[in-house]
């Protein structure tokens, strides 16, 4: 183990609903798998907002938050031997595992009872100058894409490309819910996947970006002979919402044995008679970003297909309006806080 015996300055949460303040914390040793990531960029999640906002419950403060972290490599321990010193990386919503569960073992990290989350349990996220994370859930950002639309990838592009990867195939029907963050990153997956896909928003004002985005079609939930007129039309639904769901209506719009997937953190119950399922045989499943694998094969997806986050850009110096326009929902699609 590499002894060290440096401060790192950041920004942190003191409370619930507060801003950011400067704070340092000193880091005192380099695991052997470990790396120190001095960072250019990082993506502002609604989850940030979460955690700082204590929606959860049990956050620790101060909380130095960001989860879609890019960097480049200073300083590395002994056992990294698949990075360099310079390399450009990237660091999601998953900072650690045991890597020798039935879960680790089957490219499903973020299900190991050892699990460690980038923010949040003590851990230090990327709203800083730089950060010490494992190796192993750091990732070699593609050239082809941009550290401003590389950051929002790694939470948002990774939460909406895993479920589509893994239950979807070319051909079928796909609604997605919801054209914010989430969802205009998953209309682009799902069209370059060879999906039709179908926006359902709650804002007639989206249609034209949505198609921009590669959607094929576009209702509003405002308007019932719309919704109506996809009843038993989809093979599957990704809700990205955070607001409740009409689950009976949403149900209904799906073929039989179609699957509904819940990216969004819609904190609503899941309303509805239970025979709706066994009748036409459907499925409901809730998906939390991915491995690994899921991981390095959406960066290079978004890299071969030229999968687009809509950003906006603040200095990291400003990560307290950064917030708050996302606390507000005030920014079209996602954040990013800059060091450069």
């Amino acid at each position: 183990m590499d002894k060290m015996n440096i401060e790192i300055a950041a920004f942190a949460a003191q409370g619930a609903n507060s801003g950011l303040v400067p704070y340092r914390y000193k880091v005192h040793d380099l695991g052997p798998d470990d790396i120190i990531l001095d960072i250019t960029h990082c993506g502002v999640c609604y989850s940030d907002v979460a955690f700082i906002d204590n929606h959860f419950g049990g956050t620790g403060y101060p909380l130095v938050a960001g989860h879609e972290v890019i960097g480049v490599v200073r300083q590395m321990g002994a056992n990294v031997d698949h990075l360099n010193i310079g390399q450009r990386v990237g660091v999601g919503p998953q900072s650690g595992s045991c890597l020798n569960c039935e879960y680790c073992g089957t490219g499903r990290e973020l299900l190991c009872v050892k699990k460690e989350l980038t923010i949040g349990g003590g851990n230090r996220g990327g709203f800083a100058e730089s950060m010490i994370v494992d190796a192993n859930f750091a990732f070699s950002i593609p050239d082809l894409l941009t550290s401003v639309n590389a950051a929002p990838l790694l939470c948002a592009g990774l939460t909406t490309y895993a479920p589509l990867a893994h239950h979807t195939r070319p051909g079928m029907r796909v609604g997605i819910m919801g054209i914010g963050g989430l969802g205009h990153l998953a209309i682009q997956f799902g069209n370059k996947m060879g999906l039709d896909v179908t926006a359902i928003s709650t804002s007639a004002s989206k249609e034209e970006e949505a198609r921009g985005f590669g959607a094929h079609n576009f209702i509003t939930t405002s308007e019932p002979e719309n919704v109506s007129a996809l009843v038993g039309s989809l093979d599957f639904i990704l809700a990205t919402t955070y607001g409740e769901i009409d689950w009976p209506t949403y149900m209904s719009l799906l073929k039989p044995d179609g699957h509904f997937c819940l990216v969004g953190a819609s904190m609503g119950p899941i309303n509805m008679p239970a025979a709706l399922l066994t009748i036409n045989q459907h499925h409901i499943s809730g998906a939390a970003a991915g491995g690994r694998a899921d991981m390095m094969a959406m960066l290079d997806f978004a890299a071969q297909h030229n999968i687009q986050a809509q950003t906006e850009v603040m200095p990291m110096t400003e990560i307290t309006a950064a917030i708050e326009k996302v606390r507000n929902n005030d920014v079209r699609y996602r954040m990013v806080v800059t060091n450069l």
